[in-house]
């Protein structure tokens, strides 16, 4: 009985894909008389296919992939580097050891890149800073990234102006840390340099002002289209989380 009634649920899911996305009508009368048979057929060839065209059905099976390899982009990168040992794929291995949390590996291939016409290449050197300020030495990084913006004046990175205002904060300088926050957070494509200067004003006691960004984040939050909102959760979940109720 519970496989008949499943058989019956699923004929009708099938169906109404068929109605819905407009597929040939002589499906439904397969799906009725053919059971189990006629779904699997369905599902292999309606809906599958169309899942290598759908984003977020691909992000899915992408993230489930990754659940259960998460070295598989890391190792296929080192296995380029043995085939060719060039800048790019030894950049390619060094932003995927850093993807897997392996800051020491991912600096060395960052900085044994920084050499001859690369020798002040932007992305190496910023690549280089976040694995340093990932290793705890934010000292390291933020001379990485003075390096970098001196050698590259044009260089315009707001992932690296956040990391430049996360080393003055790490390093202890709160108003050099609370003036990058203020100058990048109009531009910045997230929410996450919003609700970092508000926890910052918040740890300094600037309460109302921390509010203020807080309220922001979720203002923008309520009227951001839905895939907005689901790459942003963590930060929209920390701003509503941080928010201190008004005395």
């Amino acid at each position: 009985m519970p496989f008949f009634l499943l058989s019956i649920v699923l004929q009708i899911a099938c169906a109404v894909h068929v109605v819905r996305t407009g597929r040939p009508m002589y499906w439904i009368f397969l799906l009725l008389i053919g059971s189990y048979v006629a779904i699997a057929i369905y599902v292999f060839a309606e809906i599958l296919p169309g899942l290598r065209h759908n984003r977020t059905a691909r992000r899915a099976v992408q993230g489930a992939h990754d659940r259960i390899d998460p070295e598989r982009h890391k190792r296929a990168a080192s296995q380029r580097l043995e085939v060719a040992d060039t800048l790019e794929n030894r950049q390619r291995l060094a932003d995927q050891s850093h993807a897997s949390g392996d800051y020491q590996q991912a600096a060395e291939l960052y900085r044994s890149g920084l050499r001859g016409l690369y020798a002040t290449d932007p992305n190496l050197m910023l690549g280089l800073a976040k694995s340093q300020f990932a290793l705890n030495l934010p000292g390291e990084a933020r001379q990485t990234l003075d390096a970098l913006i001196a050698a590259n004046p044009g260089f315009r990175s707001s992932e690296g102006h956040l990391l430049y205002a996360r080393c003055l904060e790490a390093l202890g300088d709160i108003p050099g840390a609370l003036h990058e926050y203020e100058a990048l957070v109009q531009g910045f494509p997230g929410e996450e340099a919003r609700v970092r200067h508000g926890l910052l004003l918040k740890r300094e006691g600037r309460i109302d002002e921390a509010n203020a960004m807080f309220d922001e984040t979720l203002r923008r939050s309520r009227v951001a289209p839905g895939y907005y909102q689901r790459e942003q959760r963590e930060w929209i979940d920390l701003a509503a989380r941080e928010r201190s109720p008004h005395p």
